[in-house]
């Protein structure tokens, strides 16, 4: 496979989904083969008008589909047989029923956060366990959340400076195309547990993380905001804490002084630079409200809850193909072709 295209399909063209199954088409290395799903409605529709060819996933679908007008390729079971790699983006649940059928075909599998680490028995962030990922079966690519926080604190446990971490979330209520049937409103729901699964999902990546999350849902449908309070293992400036950020892939700075003081400033801010569907694939770490003091560091971020795993996904196929070995060439092409910065309004 290594002087040919990996040969890639997305099971379930949903929000994760169809950004996955842009960004395989960007990528000079990946050939997109085709989505499959099970509705009928506009968004897999709109893979039609973008010339994807669509596959039925369930049988008992298919007619359902053409009645609609979907021209349809085939099903599942015939897309598989022409795939190396399959990136699973069904609703939670489903994926764990599917990865079965992926291994009888002999297709190498993604999951998505939605599912338990147990499923593959690996979790993925790409600068974190890369190499661990390499020519196994399957992985699971963690949440929008925990991918976060793993970026986050392995740059600064790369740095030598992370001893203890405890961070509090701010979540969306829900995803913006659902807001119109689900989700809260003027209201904040705290989670009921602590910690919330954030930080033992991130252990799942880096067993020996010491960190700790709590969680809340509040009433809006874009982006989460993340406070962390974090012990250094050394008292360390506020220059070296930038640095350690600086150094790590897909961490960029956003500044109030800019004019960026809310989670819907960054949304604004991606939609005039031109990205595909406003999306931020980067944590958005505000650098001028970090600080520094002695041996403790606090900071914010936001995430792009529909975004930010899309480039784990595509280093994820890579590392199951096995075709790129190291993980920094993988986030470099990845990058590279979906146009990922460390500074939005700079180089």
């Amino acid at each position: 496979m290594a002087n040919q295209k990996i040969r890639v399909a997305v099971n379930g063209y949903g929000v994760i989904g169809k950004r996955v199954a842009d960004a395989v088409r960007a990528q000079p290395d990946m050939e997109l083969v085709g989505v499959s799903d099970v509705v009928s409605d506009y968004r897999i529709k709109t893979a039609v008008a973008l010339g994807i060819p669509v596959y039925a996933s369930l049988r008992d679908k298919q007619n359902d589909m053409k009645d609609a007008g979907i021209p349809i390729a085939g099903t599942l079971d015939g897309l598989l047989s022409e795939i190396d790699v399959m990136v699973d983006c069904t609703p939670k649940g489903i994926g764990a029923k599917n990865l079965d059928r992926y291994r009888e075909a002999g297709v190498k599998a993604i999951f998505q956060g939605g599912e338990k680490h147990s499923l593959t028995g690996h979790s993925f962030v790409a600068q974190a366990n890369y190499a661990s990922a390499l020519g196994r079966d399957a992985t699971r690519v963690v949440s929008c959340n925990t991918t976060s926080t793993v970026r986050t604190l392995t740059a600064l446990r790369d740095a030598g400076l992370l001893k203890k971490a405890r961070g509090v979330l701010v979540r969306r209520a829900t995803d913006p195309w659902e807001s119109d049937h689900s989700g809260i409103m003027n209201t904040v729901v705290p989670e009921d547990t602590i910690p919330s699964h954030q930080g033992p999902d991130a252990q799942t990546v880096v067993p020996e993380l010491d960190v700790v999350t709590i969680a809340a849902k509040a009433a809006h449908t874009q982006n989460h905001n993340h406070f962390w309070i974090v012990e250094l293992t050394k008292a360390a400036s506020r220059d070296e804490v930038l640095a350690a950020f600086q150094a790590a892939p897909r961490i960029a700075f956003i500044r109030m002084s800019e004019g960026i003081v809310a989670l819907n400033n960054t949304v604004e801010l991606m939609k005039d630079l031109g990205r595909p569907r406003g999306d931020m694939w980067e944590v958005g770490l505000w650098e001028d409200v970090l600080e520094a003091n002695g041996n403790e560091v606090y900071y914010t971020y936001q995430v792009d809850n529909q975004a930010i795993v899309i480039p784990e996904n595509i280093d994820a196929i890579r590392a199951l193909a096995g075709t790129v070995k190291d993980a920094v060439e993988s986030i470099r092409r990845t990058d590279e072709a979906l146009g990922v910065k460390r500074d939005f309004l700079g180089e």
